[in-house]
């Protein structure tokens, strides 16, 4: 519930329950509408269609370094963990070591590397996508919400939640340009892009935009 001053003439949108006051009434807005209203929505299809090509492009490109490392990467040949003959001389050298990048050690730390860097970028654009907020839907009553996220490549999917289970971890005047929402029982906050249009902002500030202790 949240409690608001308005002068006598002006008139509200929302359900509100009013209380004379001194010649000032007083409203006390409550989240229980009667009928679904939209809260929330951005349109950014196309970026996540873009980091969606971006994100398996870069995964391709380590995974394929990785094949090249292992499969290309030659040992020129150790004695007693020190290089021999001419060719350890053309090694590149760290710190006046020689370097023997077709060692075993060093194939396959390369190969590991690759393949981490590339499934880091993957999983990273994946739950990116997943914590970006398309829209947001509070239903008839006020009791539950439903939150439409993103895919990579711009699809989307929607899950419903009990209000009581939603937190705002900040009021949306106070950050740049994310508003992080925490869902109980999902790891991650859901990101709301200041972007974004925020439909009847005093309905959003006690819903969705409200701390809740989970």
């Amino acid at each position: 519930v949240f409690t608001s001053w308005v002068k006598l003439g002006c008139r509200s949108s929302l359900q509100v329950r009013r209380v004379e006051c001194g010649g000032v009434r007083r409203g006390v807005m409550s989240s229980a509408v009667s009928q679904d209203v939209l809260l929330f929505q951005h349109q950014k299809k196309v970026f996540f269609r873009l980091l969606g090509f971006f994100c398996v492009g870069q995964f391709v490109f380590w995974t394929y370094l990785a094949h090249f490392a292992f499969t290309s990467l030659k040992d020129i040949g150790y004695k007693d963990t020190v290089i021999v003959g001419e060719e350890g001389k053309k090694l590149p050298k760290l710190g006046g070591v020689s370097l023997n990048l077709g060692s075993n050690k060093w194939r396959y730390g390369f190969t590991v590397s690759c393949l981490t860097v590339g499934w880091v970028i993957l999983a990273a654009g994946f739950i990116f996508s997943r914590r970006s907020v398309h829209k947001v839907l509070l239903h008839r009553g006020g009791q539950q919400v439903t939150f439409s996220t993103y895919y990579p490549f711009g699809t989307t999917s929607s899950f419903t939640v009990p209000l009581r289970e939603i937190s705002c971890m900040a009021h949306r005047g106070e950050v740049p340009s994310m508003i992080p929402v925490k869902i109980k029982g999902r790891p991650f906050y859901f990101l709301l892009d200041k972007q974004g249009q925020i439909y009847n902002a005093k309905l959003f500030d006690i819903t969705v935009g409200t701390y809740r202790k989970l």
